[in-house]
């Protein structure tokens, strides 16, 4: 779908690789400029999943020379993206005014956690702290338990680096309409607390309560992981009163008088334990066979890899093993493209190609 795109990554750490993936996976021509003689951040591996689809290059953008190949990968580009700490491009001789002067159609790209300009711009932090001081992590886990989400998925990748995809998209589209480009300031913060605008929806009729484990989503007994027998969790929420009633059937309790009464939040901690009683009797996929093709919206808790043994994965092949690497297909699908995973690069293997194709002034055709 982006064919033809030319996108420039600065590396950096997870949200910013992540958004250059997702570009890649478009069919984007990503290419990553590599610190020269780097090394790859622990933890993480050689060839990063997360470079899947990208050529690589590597520079160091305090020598001189590599500074002005930098400079003109950018010229060439029709979108960049840096996630350094606010400042830091405009030292290296890459902010935005130097490079919209060169280029005036790129979409400059800049994913922080606190914004370009906050009082806390300048301050470290990483996707709790964010997802905590944006209001996003007020409501997650039980109202007994410190709220946890999972790792990276609200903050990183949902707050940062998808708001930041969508940003330059958006970009990219008012440039190719008018020629101008445009500075994307994409920070976890922000994009974090507008996620929370569906949930802030409920406030506005009195189902959002500031107390934890009171709210339409988080307190009930319907809305809830119940741990089962073998230390397996299933998931269950239905909302809807037939949702609710097929949930009811299921499990026995349709003749039950306390647990007709799905929105009575004074019989939620009653109905909850009651529930968690139950659940406790069974394995977890005694649950997720009796509720399976059903509408009572219960779902067992998988890891990745279940997740990819699943009759669902069979259908959509959304988990893929591919080199001996558990990863997961581009999304969304298009009816005119198809996906087929790409190699990720080593760091620098495309550098004499990408520096012949400056030289010469051409693209590379779409891969």
């Amino acid at each position: 779908m982006l064919n033809g795109i030319r996108v420039v990554e600065i590396e950096g750490l997870g949200p910013g690789p992540f958004a250059a993936m997702l570009l890649a996976d478009l069919g984007a021509d990503v290419i990553t400029i590599h610190r020269k003689g780097g090394t790859v951040t622990p933890g993480m591996p050689e060839r990063s999943l997360l470079d899947r689809g990208k050529r690589s290059i590597a520079l160091d953008l305090k020598d001189t020379s590599d500074l002005e190949t930098a400079k003109a990968l950018i010229a060439s580009a029709d979108a960049l993206i840096e996630g350094f700490r606010p400042g830091v491009m405009e030292k290296l001789g890459l902010g935005p005014d130097v490079c919209l002067s060169t280029n005036p159609k790129l979409v400059y790209g800049r994913m922080t956690g606190w914004g370009q300009d906050s009082p806390l711009s300048d301050t470290s932090g990483h996707d709790l702290n964010y997802i905590a001081m944006s209001g996003a992590l007020w409501y997650a886990s039980a109202p007994d338990q410190p709220p946890q989400t999972p790792a990276t998925l609200v903050g990183d990748i949902g707050g940062g680096a998808m708001y930041l995809v969508t940003g330059i998209l958006a970009g990219l589209l008012i440039a190719q309409k008018t020629g101008q480009g445009t500075v994307v300031d994409a920070a976890i913060y922000d994009g974090s607390a507008h996620m929370m605008n569906l949930l802030m929806s409920l406030r506005q009729t009195g189902n959002l309560s500031e107390a934890r484990g009171q709210s339409l989503l988080d307190g009930p007994h319907w809305s809830r992981a119940y741990s089962c027998a073998d230390g397996g969790f299933v998931t269950v929420q239905c909302l809807e009163p037939k949702f609710y009633a097929k949930f009811l059937q299921l499990m026995g309790l349709s003749d039950d008088a306390e647990f007709q009464q799905q929105y009575d939040p004074k019989l939620w901690p009653l109905l909850t334990d009651r529930l968690a009683t139950l659940f406790a009797s069974q394995p977890r996929d005694h649950w997720a066979d009796l509720f399976q093709g059903t509408d009572a919206c219960v779902a067992p808790v998988l890891s990745p890899m279940e997740a990819r043994d699943h009759q669902m994965n069979a259908a959509r092949d959304t988990w893929q093993e591919i080199d001996g690497t558990l990863q997961a297909a581009a999304a969304p699908r298009f009816s005119t493209a198809n996906w087929t995973a790409k190699p990720s690069p080593a760091r620098g293997e495309h550098s004499e190609d990408i520096l012949a194709e400056l030289s010469s002034g051409q693209k590379p055709q779409a891969r």
